[in-house]
């Protein structure tokens, strides 16, 4: 009953909780940050601590497209996660469900393709690109975490709830 109230109080839906998922997303945001700072170092001024530059290549897209997409996508998480921060982002238990069935999937191929990476021998190359495939599993916990932000009922009213 003591650790209930704990987590009612101060877990996502308590009364800190309003602190919880700026700090998840916004960390997810870090991650992928480093990774898209860190390709575009190994690209211009290499350094020999990283990975080489084609070993953040995970697909035949050439960089100044994956480069373009990757800082919208960096764009869209940080708007996003400013919008949590503040409260500005309006709760939908549509939209969480939305996400969550999205964020699952996108979750369960990123883990099949790793998995397939690891299992099945002389796997194509975009099956065993580490980084690429590490960091689909941040976008997707982005996604995921997004769509828990969504699904938890403090902020909710009626009529998003049925």
């Amino acid at each position: 009953m003591a650790m209930a109230s704990h987590f009612a109080e101060h877990g996502p839906g308590g009364a800190r909780g309003n602190r919880f998922y700026p700090l998840i997303l916004t960390s997810l945001c870090v991650l992928f940050a480093l990774r898209v700072a860190g390709q575009a170092v190994q690209r211009w001024a290499p350094l020999s601590f990283l990975p080489p530059f084609e070993a953040f290549q995970g697909s035949h897209l050439p960089y100044w497209m994956l480069l373009s997409i990757q800082l919208v996508l960096l764009i869209l998480m940080m708007g996003v996660t400013s919008r949590v921060n503040g409260g500005a982002l309006r709760k939908s238990a549509r939209a969480g469900q939305l996400l969550g069935w999205i964020g699952g999937l996108y979750m369960a191929g990123s883990v099949g393709r790793i998995a397939a990476g690891l299992f099945i021998d002389q796997a194509p190359g975009w099956f065993t690109a580490w980084i690429p495939g590490f960091f689909h599993l941040v976008l997707a916990a982005f996604i995921l975490a997004l769509a828990a932000y969504h699904t938890t009922e403090r902020g909710f009213t009626q009529e998003e709830t049925r």
